[in-house]
């Protein structure tokens, strides 16, 4: 493949990610508190969770291996940003969510999959072809501001996700308002940190396919908060007037 013919295939997919998050604005995925009937058959929400994350990285993984010769200590680390997120999601946080009982639908799931297939393809294609990081890329300011982004932003995703599942006690399924840190200025600080996160990877890897990835994280994770802002507010008659969804004092 071209890089031209690459890049053709990238942008589409982008274009894709608005036109996915327009739709998400009016329909909520329906998983999570937003599970209804009527989506088709259900899984083990756990289990649900690592079929939906494992294959993406698999497949970046491949690429990455298959082309082992043209790779640097550079597109290693870069690599590992990526894998270490993932293996959390799909392995640590799939058995630390209080989710006994639950399930997610099985189009849920398959969207998942396709969606970290995808991306996972993107970025390990242009590892496996197209990279070409000199060693001196460590010190660059884009690698340098984009770490510290990606680790701040892995800190506010895993804290407030820590915060959210020991709200509940172990086979509870209720809700309750977080209060505390950065919940007392947005419903979501746990997908504000993912966004924030990814935004540091595009901007660490200065490449194309993260870029493609960031635009696909907020398309999700955008309609996503709003979703669940409304839902709270709806549910909660003293839910909190001055908090915003995802960005403080914006949205």
């Amino acid at each position: 493949m071209t890089y031209e013919t690459y890049q053709h295939l990238i942008y589409s997919w982008m274009v894709l990610g608005v036109v996915i998050s327009l739709v998400l604005l009016r329909v909520a995925a329906p998983f999570g508190r937003h599970t209804t009937s009527g989506w088709g058959p259900m899984i083990n929400n756990r289990m649900g969770w690592m079929v939906m994350e494992m294959p993406g990285m698999m497949l970046l993984m491949y690429f990455v291996i298959t082309n082992i010769t043209s790779q640097n200590i550079v597109t290693g680390v870069l690599v590992g940003f990526y894998m270490f997120h993932y293996i959390n999601r799909a392995f640590v946080y799939s058995f630390r969510i209080h989710t006994r009982g639950k399930k997610i639908p099985a189009i849920v799931v398959c969207f998942g999959i396709c969606f970290n297939l995808v991306n996972g393809f993107f970025l390990g294609y242009y590892f496996g072809h197209f990279a070409q990081y000199s060693l001196d890329y460590f010190i660059t300011p884009q690698f340098i501001a984009g770490t510290a982004l990606f680790g701040t932003g892995i800190y506010i995703n895993w804290k407030y996700d820590n915060k959210l599942i020991h709200l509940r006690r172990s086979g509870d399924t209720g809700y309750v308002i977080p209060f505390g840190g950065l919940f007392e200025w947005v419903s979501c600080p746990n997908l504000l940190g993912e966004i924030i996160e990814w935004s540091g990877y595009a901007l660490l890897c200065w490449n194309l396919p993260a870029v493609s990835f960031v635009v696909w994280t907020a398309a999700n994770l955008i309609p996503r908060a709003l979703s669940h802002h409304k839902w709270y507010k709806k549910r909660f008659g003293d839910y909190p007037e001055e908090r915003k969804a995802l960005f403080p004092f914006v949205l």
